[in-house]
C-alpha cells in the first residue's frame, strides 16, 4: 500500500523528474508563482495566496476540470508553508488506505511534524469514507486538500464541506495553454508547426493543459522534418483540428458571430456561422457547450424548451456520432435563433450573487428552520411555520428573507415568449402576499 503515498520532508526540496519522465511531469511547477491561469486563488489576493502569506493552511476542496492543476497546486502549498505532504487517490484506495495516512499523520503530529493530505478524486468516496476524514480534521491531525472535477455541492457530504473551503480552479484559456507550450518549447525546442496549426492545437485542449502538453509530446516524439499546418495536424492526431484562416476566421470570432446571430434571432446566419465551424473541423462538443449556455444566458425562461433542446442534440450526438449526429446540433441551433428572447434569468444571477456576497452572514428567519433536535426546538427553530399547503390557494404570503434585509428583486421576466406567463405568476403571488401581509 506504501506505492499509494508521497512522502516529503517538511523542508526538503522536491525530487526532480527523471529526464524520460512524461513532458507533463517535467514541465511541473516549481512554485506557486509558476502555476498558470489560476492566479484568482494562487495570487497574493486570491485565497490560497493569503493563506500562504499567513503561513498557515485550512482545509480546503480545489473544484475545476481536468489538467487545470490540482494536484500541481496541493503539492506546492504543503512546500510553501513546510507541511509534511501525503497524497491518496480515491480511484486506487480504500478504509485501509486511509486509516494507514491518518495514523503516519498522527505519529507525525506527535513529532511536530503538520501534514497536508492530499486526496485526488475525492468524490470517489462514499459519504461514509468522507465522514470518516472528519475528526482527523476537526483535531487538525490532517489538513485535508480534496481534489474534484464533479460539483461539490453534489458529490461530498455537508459535514465534510463545512470544514473545507471550496476553490474554483478555471478551465485554462489561450493564453496560458499557449503558455504551457512556450514552456514546452524553452525544454524541448520549436514545436513543427504552422503558426496556425499551433493555435489549432491550444484550442484542441479545450483548457486541459495536461492534454495539451500530451499531444506537443507526441509530435516531439514523432521528429517531424517539415511544420505542419492544421489540416496536416488533425491528420497526425487523427483528431479534429479547426482550420481556421487566422486573420479573418478564428475560433472565437466564428463563436462570437454565432453566438450574436442567434441573440439576434437570425436562423439563416446563424447556421451559416455553425456551418463554417463545424466543417473548419471545430470540435462538435465545444459547439454544443456554447449552444446549452446560450439557452440559459439568452433565452432562458422565455422558452424552458431551448435548455432541453440542447441537452437532447448533445445526447443525439454522442448516440450517433460524426456526421449523422450533427444534424441534431443543427436542429438545436435553430431552435434556438427562432426562440423568443430573454437574459432575465442571466440578470437574475448575477443580482443575486451579488448580494450574497454582501449579505452572507444573516441568517435565514427561524421559523422557515428544521428542527430536528430538542436544542433546536427549544431555541425556536421552526416555530409557527406556516405550511403553505395547508393555507388557501397554496400559498401563506410568509416572509422569507433574512432579518434585517429588506425583499429583493433579481429576476425580472419580460414580455416575450413563455416569460409573459411567468410574469403573471410572479404578479399573482406578489399581490396575494401584500394582501396577507397587510
Amino acid at each position: 500500500m506504501s506505492s499509494l503515498f508521497a512522502d516529503a520532508p517538511p523542508q526538503s526540496a522536491p525530487d526532480l523528474p527523471r529526464e524520460d519522465a512524461p513532458l507533463a511531469d517535467r514541465l511541473r511547477p516549481a512554485n506557486l508563482g509558476e502555476v498558470i491561469g489560476q492566479e484568482h486563488v494562487t495570487g497574493p489576493e486570491g485565497a490560497i495566496g493569503r493563506m500562504v502569506a499567513a503561513g498557515k493552511l485550512s482545509s480546503m476542496i480545489l473544484w475545476g476540470p481536468p489538467g487545470t492543476g490540482k494536484t500541481s497546486i496541493a503539492r506546492l502549498l504543503a512546500e510553501a508553508v513546510g507541511m509534511r505532504y501525503m497524497a491518496v487517490s480515491a480511484v486506487f484506495s480504500g478504509v485501509a488506505d486511509l486509516k494507514k495516512a491518518f495514523a503516519e499523520a498522527e505519529l507525525a503530529a506527535k513529532a511536530g511534524q503538520r501534514t497536508l493530505l492530499f486526496v485526488d478524486e475525492i468524490h470517489r468516496f462514499n459519504r461514509a469514507q468522507q465522514d470518516g476524514f472528519l475528526p482527523f480534521v476537526e483535531r487538525g491531525t490532517v489538513t485535508l486538500v480534496g481534489a474534484t472535477t464533479e460539483n461539490p455541492s453534489f458529490a461530498l457530504n455537508a459535514a465534510l464541506l463545512s470544514r473545507a473551503q471550496v476553490l474554483i480552479l478555471n478551465r485554462l484559456g489561450p493564453p496560458a495553454l499557449s503558455e504551457l507550450l512556450t514552456r514546452a518549447e524553452a525544454l524541448e525546442g520549436p514545436l513543427p508547426l504552422t503558426a496556425d496549426a499551433r493555435e489549432a492545437l491550444v484550442a484542441t485542449a479545450d483548457g486541459d493543459g495536461r492534454f495539451l502538453l500530451n499531444q506537443a509530446e507526441t509530435l516531439y516524439a514523432a521528429k517531424i522534418a517539415e511544420p505542419l499546418d492544421p489540416a496536416a495536424l488533425g491528420k497526425f492526431l487523427q483528431r479534429r483540428v479547426a482550420v481556421y484562416d487566422k486573420d479573418r476566421d478564428g475560433h472565437y470570432n466564428l463563436i462570437s458571430a454565432l453566438h450574436k446571430a442567434l441573440r439576434g434571432s437570425d436562423p439563416q446566419a446563424a447556421l451559416y456561422y455553425m456551418a463554417r465551424m463545424l466543417t473548419a473541423g471545430e470540435e462538435p462538443l465545444y459547439v454544443l457547450r456554447r449552444l446549452v449556455r446560450f439557452a440559459s444566458e439568452d433565452i432562458g425562461l422565455a422558452d424552458p424548451q431551448a435548455l432541453t433542446q440542447c441537452l437532447a442534440a448533445k445526447d443525439a450526438y454522442l448516440f450517433l456520432g460524426s456526421p449523422e449526429g450533427e444534424l441534431a446540433i443543427i436542429q438545436a441551433c435553430l431552435y434556438l435563433a427562432t426562440a423568443p428572447k430573454s437574459n432575465a434569468a442571466y440578470k437574475a444571477q448575477k443580482a443575486a450573487w451579488a448580494s450574497a456576497r454582501e449579505t452572507g452572514s444573516l441568517a435565514p428567519p427561524a421559523n422557515i428552520l428544521n428542527a430536528p433536535t430538542k436544542l433546536m426546538k427549544d431555541i425556536g427553530y421552526g416555530k409557527d411555520y406556516a405550511y403553505d399547503h395547508d393555507a388557501e390557494n397554496g400559498f401563506s404570503g410568509a416572509d422569507y428573507w433574512p432579518e434585517g434585509m429588506e425583499p429583493q428583486t433579481y429576476y425580472r421576466p419580460v414580455e416575450r415568449g413563455f416569460e409573459r406567463e411567468v410574469m403573471k405568476r410572479i404578479d399573482w403571488w406578489e399581490k396575494k402576499r401584500r394582501e396577507l401581509q397587510g
